[in-house]
């Protein structure tokens, strides 16, 4: 039954007695529970490389964990990642306003799980960063294509919880490469290559190909756009040009840039807190093995060079000694961290329905600049006590992720139905330019990850400036 039938249940009971979970049908929570699935797995596919850099880049290379190519071929790979985002988001958007949503959702999910499988054979720095371009095609155009079919499928009084639950689900593709990291790595046996298994499991999302083929349909608002392209060409679906005509360029440019602040933080400064407690963690193995941390006075030329060495190489060896260690604590950070950006990711949604999308945006962009100065200036530069940063790492995922959510509540609703694949996929994925942008700064420049999480953070005070340009769309139908 669909959720326009005249005998469903939210049309049988007056709207405003339904809660935002009653009166939803099987088939609407269908279309949730598999955007849902394909967002997990296309976060799992992003995150598996965050999870495993450490190890895989070093292997590749043949050199250490704290070699200075280990962050520079890291940053490569991460802005790779952000331009395929980028070019796949908006391409794979524009196409399921021409085609359709779950025939693109199909094509997407198999770009980014056979790719992701591919890169487990990776042999070379280059071969990782060629194929995070290729992955995040995939990843960008199935967030787009989701988002806009749980917008269309679900009645408006539900609309914005539903699409931040949606957008929440993206834990669980996180708290997935964190688990599967854990279990291939740490300890003193450890397999270098044990990176390589994590990437091969992205291959199981394609089984979710027989479900939307089977299972799903297209929403009944992107056929009648369809049906009205054929009688009028100036209704046609899925032109890029309208983006930026009188009508949507506002609507447009206010997408881009909060995408743009959203990625760009993410990748520059929220994914730092993850290796909040990393440094003490190292610091604890070297006091263990009584590491000497002081190169002697004097020293000059080759000797200090030697000293260098030496040093650095103890360090490795106690490292390598306690990795495991190491490693629990690393994916106990990105647990709490990813645990207090999911509870924000799915409120987005209720607080934007009590204080408007643009005040929502503005508040969580404010907080998350105070949060992140509070971390990177003094919880980590200071080894903040361990339980104190276990209390605040939730907190700081919280406001630092939380509005991501409203990408995928926000989004859908500034756009008619046949440039919503379009405009969500461009707003969202266009910003991954900027991101793309930063992070070949930052490896240009060769900055350390402390450097750029402090530096890109400011950008949450952009946050605060641009939902003032926005129209607010809070009790507003999706626009058909």
């Amino acid at each position: 039954m669909s959720q326009d039938s005249p005998n469903s249940p939210e049309n049988l009971v007056p709207e405003s007695s339904l809660k935002w979970y009653e009166g939803i049908t099987r088939y609407q929570w269908l279309v949730l529970v598999v955007a849902s699935l394909g967002w997990v797995f296309d976060i799992f596919e992003g995150q598996i490389f965050v999870a495993s850099m450490n190890d895989a880049m070093p292997h590749l290379l043949g050199v250490s964990q704290d070699h200075e190519l280990v962050a520079k071929w890291n940053n490569y790979a991460l802005a790779s990642f952000l331009l395929g985002g980028a070019f796949g988001g908006i391409l794979f958007g524009m196409l399921s306003d021409r085609i359709g949503r779950s025939k693109t959702m199909i094509i997407t999910i198999l770009f980014y799980s056979v790719f992701t499988w591919i890169t487990s054979f990776s042999q070379a720095p280059w071969h990782m960063v060629a194929l995070r371009f290729l992955v995040a095609m995939g990843v960008g155009g199935e967030w787009a294509v989701a988002s806009a079919m749980v917008a269309e499928v679900m009645p408006k009084r539900s609309r914005s919880w539903m699409s931040s639950v949606f957008h929440a689900t993206s834990v669980f593709g996180t708290l997935m490469a964190v688990a599967v990291t854990a279990l291939i790595s740490g300890g003193t046996d450890a397999d270098p290559e044990g990176w390589r298994i994590g990437f091969r499991v992205g291959i199981v999302p394609a089984l979710l190909v027989i479900v939307i083929r089977f299972g799903m349909k297209e929403p009944e608002q992107w056929t009648r756009a369809k049906e009205r392209e054929k009688e009028d060409q100036t209704q046609a679906t899925g032109s890029i040009r309208e983006l930026f005509s009188s009508e949507n360029s506002r609507n447009t440019l206010v997408g881009f840039l909060l995408a743009t602040i959203g990625l760009v933080t993410f990748w520059g400064s929220h994914i730092y807190g993850k290796d909040a407690l990393n440094s003490r963690a190292k610091a604890a193995a070297w006091k263990a093995e009584e590491v000497n941390l002081k190169i002697p006075d004097g020293l000059e030329g080759k000797e200090l060079e030697n000293a260098k060495k030496e040093l650095r190489e103890a360090k490795e060896a106690a490292e390598k000694k306690h990795a495991g260690a190491i490693t629990r604590t690393r994916m106990l950070c990105m647990a709490l961290n990813t645990i207090g950006g999911g509870i924000g990711l799915v409120l987005f949604g209720w607080i934007s329905n009590h204080l408007g999308r643009r005040l929502t945006f503005a508040v969580y962009h404010a907080v998350a600049l105070v949060v992140a100065l509070i971390m990177f200036l003094y919880m980590i530069p200071q080894n903040a006590p361990y339980e104190v940063m276990c209390v605040f790492l939730p907190i700081f995922g919280f406001f630092t992720l939380g509005m991501h959510a409203g990408y995928a509540v926000y989004f859908p609703e500034l756009f008619a139905t046949r440039l919503r694949g379009t405009g969500t996929g461009f707003c969202f994925n266009a910003g991954r330019f900027g991101s793309a942008a930063a992070m070949f700064i930052a490896a240009t420049l060769s900055w350390q990850r402390n450097q750029t999480a402090l530096y890109l953070a400011f950008l949450f005070a952009l946050g605060i400036i641009v939902p003032l340009m926005a129209k607010e769309t809070r009790d507003e139908d999706l626009p058909d």
